[in-house]
């Protein structure tokens, strides 16, 4: 099969470790390299260097929960970073090992058969970020509102009195002097 990246990388990604295969073909000789890394930016800079220092062009990883990020931030500047689904490089049986996964998205990368997922523009990506952070942020407070309704009944349907149990006509704002207005 015809290699359409000579020089490139496949990262399996962890939680605590980034293990990456440095996979380089000149003429028919391949030459494999594979090293493990943590996750902290000290670390993934000194997997930035190794990549640029070998003249790694093109790099794949698995969309591994939000583990992928950093490693795609860090990357996506100075290399062809290819994001994968994990389901779609996973189909072939007895590769389970971390060593034998990035070796396996390497061999794939190198002849193109990875297809990358989409990926937004970092600008993108940050406003789907704070979206989705306020929406979680929204969800939370609706959970306390409702925690707290339920703690201030009082065998009285607190619904029918006050709309908004933590408003300023709520419970809390009726009548205490630490909460009058002047």
């Amino acid at each position: 099969m015809e290699v359409i990246h000579p020089r490139c990388c496949g990262i399996d990604i962890h939680k605590e470790s980034v293990v990456a295969c440095l996979r380089l073909q000149e003429g028919r000789r391949v030459k494999t390299e594979v090293r493990r890394f943590g996750t902290t930016t000290a670390e993934l800079l000194r997997l930035h260097e190794w990549l640029s220092h070998a003249g790694c062009t093109h790099v794949a990883m698995e969309s591994t929960s939000v583990y992928w990020k950093p490693v795609f931030n860090l990357l996506e500047g100075s290399f062809e970073v290819v994001l994968a689904n994990a389901y779609h490089i996973k189909a072939v049986p007895g590769r389970k090992t971390d060593v034998k996964d990035c070796e396996w998205i390497a061999n794939l990368l190198a002849h193109g058969l990875i297809r990358a997922s989409f990926t937004p523009p970092p600008p993108i990506r940050d406003l789907r970020d704070l979206t989705r952070h306020r929406k979680s942020l929204i969800r939370d407070r609706v959970k306390a509102t409702n925690r707290a309704h339920k703690l201030l009944q009082a065998n009285i349907k607190l619904a029918n009195v006050v709309a908004d149990v933590l408003g300023v006509l709520g419970p809390c704002h009726v009548g205490h002097a630490c909460c009058r207005r002047n």
